[in-house]
């Protein structure tokens, strides 16, 4: 009986933190939503390496990767500033925000060899 509580807490945790993150992708244009007038995403300037010389370094790079990501994404910057008012007062969306950083963060981290030499 214990088992079946704890595997429907789990799936229940599991749909709680998927909806900030399909709430941001329906407000920044979903997966899918390119059309054939979309031109691809120019390369990033600056963002040719994720080897950096620190950790503060790739913090910060993970959250210009996110940034990046959100401008690939929505290329419109009106649109952009008219939804950040939304999504920077809903307490989901900025632990969403903290999630994606977090997964780039572990990504650098890991091509970093975690700063050891």
């Amino acid at each position: 009986m214990k088992t079946r509580q704890v595997t429907q807490q789990k799936s229940v945790r599991n749909r709680f933190l998927m909806l900030p993150a399909l709430a941001a992708s329906l407000l920044l244009g979903g997966i899918g939503g390119a059309s054939a007038e979309d031109k691809p995403a120019p390369k990033p300037a600056g963002l040719t390496s994720l080897i950096v010389e620190t950790p503060e370094d790739g913090f910060a790079l993970a959250i210009k990767l996110s940034q990046k990501a959100v401008g690939a994404t929505q290329k419109d910057v009106e649109v952009r500033k008219s939804l950040r008012p939304i999504y920077a007062n809903d307490p989901n969306s900025l632990i969403a925000v903290s999630h994606v950083v977090a997964t780039h963060f572990q990504t650098i981290s890991a091509a970093n060899n975690y700063w050891r030499k």
